[in-house]
């Protein structure tokens, strides 16, 4: 590419395999479209870093539970014109080259250069569905033009405990990639001075020594061809370490905050970190917005909630309750008389009842969608169209489950994931249920 052209990137989002640690969340829906922080769902952030860096040409690869995820883009993201833009999404499809399921992160988007070389673009940058931060991707993908790589590497400064749950980059002092290594162990890093560089550190904090992959990627488009034109499957794991070896493969070191979103546990703890005074992630960037489905609900009614405490509250809701605590609180939420919440996170309703409905469910003593009456709950995740009857208690005596699936003598189904309580999409949880 001619140093004065502008390039013309191509966003490619990878969706994700099954789910199965954020499961039951992922149980009908694919990891990217879990709902998040009230309103949003998780995809929303990955492509609003791409549209606040200009890049608006943006395809979504998936194959798991799409159909939630399907609808999300559809109605969040029309781009006029004349902008050229688009959110499209891909999933895996029988053709006459190919007939089975993606295998991997390198397999899904070799599965569809069918669909990009239409956009003739010079440059891919591929991008994780599941993680939470802010990049400037145009400062990012500057970075990689100067410095005349053929591919750049996200990475993030972790410590050494840390590091070992990741993908480890060698740097020398230009911050070219000398060698990759998959979730060494302790003494494997000491011993292979895997450490950052001085003179590449800037303002990193001390403690944080090691350079890890985001798994975030910028390829020049023919590199990108080169590299995938193999039976391998997986970015981490085969194509970048074969890629360090006889490409010019570099790394930008991003200093912002970054949360892998995959577990539940991670998804519970950087969901409720929202609700700090000053949180890590902000929603609150008038400069870079996060998008989402524009819903033209009403605001939150507050009737009654004496007590509201560091707590997100979505549009839609009707608060009637006697005290809210660092919880967040999804659209269409409606939390009745004398309940109160700890540590919960409610993701809502996709509907509101209507007074049939409502007659219905008091017939067949079934509650309403919501939360009913002197509920106390604490440290649960509440997933969309719950219906949780009056006199609840849930997560708030001190008893331990197992992780995974429960069932109580009563029928009810929930799920138990290092303490924290998930009742699933859709669940009815009938009067004086204590879990």
């Amino acid at each position: 590419m001619a140093n004065s052209e502008k390039p013309r990137v191509l966003a490619v989002i990878l969706g994700g395999g099954k789910g199965t640690r954020l499961y039951p969340l992922t149980k009908e829906r694919s990891k990217p479209a879990v709902p998040f922080g009230g309103k949003y769902r998780i995809v929303d952030i990955p492509i609003s870093n791409c549209i606040n860096s200009g890049y608006k040409k943006i395809y979504l690869l998936t194959q798991f539970n799409s159909a939630s995820l399907h609808h999300h883009i559809t109605n969040s993201y029309n781009f006029d014109r004349f902008s050229k833009g688009f959110v499209e999404i891909l999933a895996a499809e029988q053709t006459l080259e190919h007939s089975g399921w993606f295998e991997g992160t390198a397999d899904a988007v070799r599965k569809n250069f069918i669909h990009f070389k239409s956009q003739n673009p010079t440059h891919y940058i591929i991008l994780s569905g599941d993680q939470l931060y802010r990049m400037d991707l145009k400062a990012f993908m500057d970075s990689h033009i100067a410095s005349g790589a053929d591919i750049t590497i996200a990475t993030t400064a972790v410590n050494e405990r840390d590091a070992t749950g990741f993908g480890i980059m060698k740097i020398d002092t230009k911050q070219a990639i000398t060698e990759f290594i998959e979730k060494p162990s302790v003494d494997v890093l000491k011993s292979g001075n895997w450490k950052i560089p001085e003179k590449a550190r800037g303002d990193l904090p001390k403690e944080k020594e090691y350079l890890a992959s985001m798994g975030i990627y910028i390829f020049n488009a023919k590199v990108m061809e080169e590299a995938l034109d193999n039976e391998f499957t997986d970015f981490g794991k085969e194509i970048i370490p074969r890629a360090i070896k006889n490409k010019k493969v570099n790394s930008y070191i991003f200093d912002g905050y970054w949360e892998d979103i995959g577990t539940i546990r991670s998804f519970y703890n950087a969901t409720l970190d929202l609700t700090q005074p000053l949180p890590p992630f902000n929603f609150y960037d008038a400069d870079a917005p996060i998008y989402t489905h524009m819903r033209n609900l009403p605001p939150p009614k507050v009737n009654g909630a004496p007590h509201i405490e560091d707590s997100l509250l979505s549009e839609g809701c009707i608060i009637n309750c006697k005290s809210i605590k660092k919880s967040v609180i999804g659209v269409r939420s409606i939390l009745n008389e004398g309940t109160e919440l700890d540590g919960v996170i409610s993701m809502g309703a996709d509907f509101y009842e209507n007074d049939t409905k409502k007659n219905e469910n008091e017939q067949s003593k079934r509650p309403n969608i919501g939360i009913g009456k002197n509920c106390k709950i604490a440290r649960t995740i509440i997933d969309k169209n719950a219906a949780i009857g009056d006199n609840c208690r849930i997560n708030v005596d001190g008893k331990k489950y197992p992780d995974g699936e429960n069932k109580l003598a009563n029928g009810v189904y929930f799920y138990s994931s290092d303490g924290i309580i998930v009742i699933r999409k859709g669940s009815i949880i009938p009067s004086g249920t204590v879990i």
